[in-house]
């Protein structure tokens, strides 16, 4: 009688006819009666194993073959194909495509080198005009004060992949940093790391599941100088250097027009006065978009009294001229931007118009109405663009030698 295919399997002692004894495995497999007889009771126990094995495949998809595999690495292959099982390839060709193509990343890249070759593509970038020189010295001085930070002896940290998220995060929290600083590094140092991926020298961005902090867009009004201390300004401008920097203060105030990127940028040919107009191409924007500006007449005034062909926008000639406008910038706590600033926030006052003012300043009006409106008076306004030089118009100087020099005008 056939016996059924989930009895069990026996191990004896059998004594052979030679007087051996040996260990028998009997028992059924599909059908089929099975007897093995083996040397000692460990190899009986083995053979048993495996036809337990050959049995319990009859019911499933399992297999027996030998492999030099070990265990993990067979766990590994069948994962594998159980990945595979809806593809069309096989496990070999996306094997072959991967051995081809990937490229372990060098994460022992040393940090000091990456941030020098980080920082000569964004030199490039100033050189292509893509970003500013203002914002090229902020990457700068912020890469610089990060290499330092992690190749202090204290932290010790000499190469790429020695950076991870949680030190990345003390850095950027460091000192207390508000939310606005917390995330300028972060967006700074992401770009960073986006650049050392596509270098090779890391797999992953560390800092790409690091979320912004959440910041309050509700700003104040925008920092601005009274038309007093732009007269004084101005007044201080026209008795230093021969009045090599009165254009560049000139349009910088009255004019709204960006010092860092736009004002270097601007061809002197741009400014007509005979049409009472600055055009702003779309490479000289920061925004990358073309603007008109109307020339009001004490801008005017300045523009005939210092002529542009003899008193250049940006005198290059001039020896150490950053530190000559950072010495006039301090004196008179000229924040940044502010000049233009002021200009933005006397126009909406003088002419009220919001749409007008955006225009010409190169905004939304959404930001003239959250930052400059009710900044200042329309009397202010009336002061600030009333503001003239005391040199008169370079072309009139001699007919009106005799008459009395005109002082900054201000409205009461």
């Amino acid at each position: 009688m056939m016996k059924s295919n989930n009895a069990s399997y026996t191990i004896k002692p059998f004594k052979n006819r030679n007087g051996v004894v040996s260990y028998r495995v009997a028992g059924w497999l599909l059908g089929e009666r099975i007897r093995k007889n083996f040397k000692t009771r460990e190899l009986a126990i083995i053979g048993r194993g495996v036809l337990e094995l050959k049995q319990a495949q009859a019911h499933s998809d399992l297999r027996v073959t030998s492999t030099f595999l070990t265990e993990p690495q067979l766990r590994e292959a069948e994962a594998a194909f159980l990945k595979l099982k809806a593809r069309e390839r096989s496990l070999t060709f996306y094997l072959d495509f991967g051995l081809e193509n990937h490229r372990e990343p060098k994460t022992t890249h040393p940090l000091a080198e990456a941030v020098v070759s980080y920082l000569a593509e964004r030199t490039k970038d100033v050189e292509q005009k893509a970003i500013c020189q203002r914002q090229h010295d902020a990457i700068r001085i912020e890469m610089t004060l990060f290499k330092d930070y992690f190749a202090s002896p204290s932290i010790g940290v000499h190469s790429v992949g020695d950076l991870t998220e949680a030190k990345l995060l003390e850095y950027i929290r460091k000192g207390n940093a508000k939310a606005r600083t917390q995330n300028n590094r972060r967006a700074l140092l992401s770009t960073f790391f986006k650049y050392a991926c596509t270098q090779g020298w890391l797999a992953a961005n560390p800092l790409a599941a690091v979320k912004r902090c959440r910041v309050d867009h509700c700003r104040g009004s925008a920092p601005a100088i009274t038309s007093k201390q732009a007269a004084e300004l101005m007044a201080h401008v026209e008795s230093v250097h021969g009045g090599a920097l009165v254009p560049f203060f000139a349009l910088c105030l009255f004019a709204g027009i960006r010092p860092n990127g736009e004002l270097s940028k601007l061809p002197a040919a741009d400014v007509r006065i005979e049409n009472d107009s600055i055009i702003i191409e779309p490479r000289v924007s920061k925004v990358n978009m073309r603007r008109l500006i109307t020339i009001q007449p004490n801008l005017a005034a300045w523009l005939e009294a210092y002529p542009l062909d003899k008193y250049p926008i940006v005198p290059s000639g001039m020896k150490n001229l950053r530190g000559k406008l950072t010495q006039i910038r301090q004196q008179f706590k000229l924040g940044h931007d502010v000049l233009r600033h002021t200009f933005i926030s006397m126009h909406v006052a003088k002419f009220r118009s919001m749409g007008d003012t955006a225009l010409q300043a190169g905004n939304s009006e959404k930001i003239i109405r959250r930052h400059y409106l009710n900044v200042t008076t329309q009397q202010e306004a009336d002061a600030f663009f009333d503001i003239r030089p005391s040199k008169k118009p370079e072309a009139n100087a001699a007919a009106t030698t005799a008459a009395p020099s005109e002082t900054h005008q201000l409205a009461a």
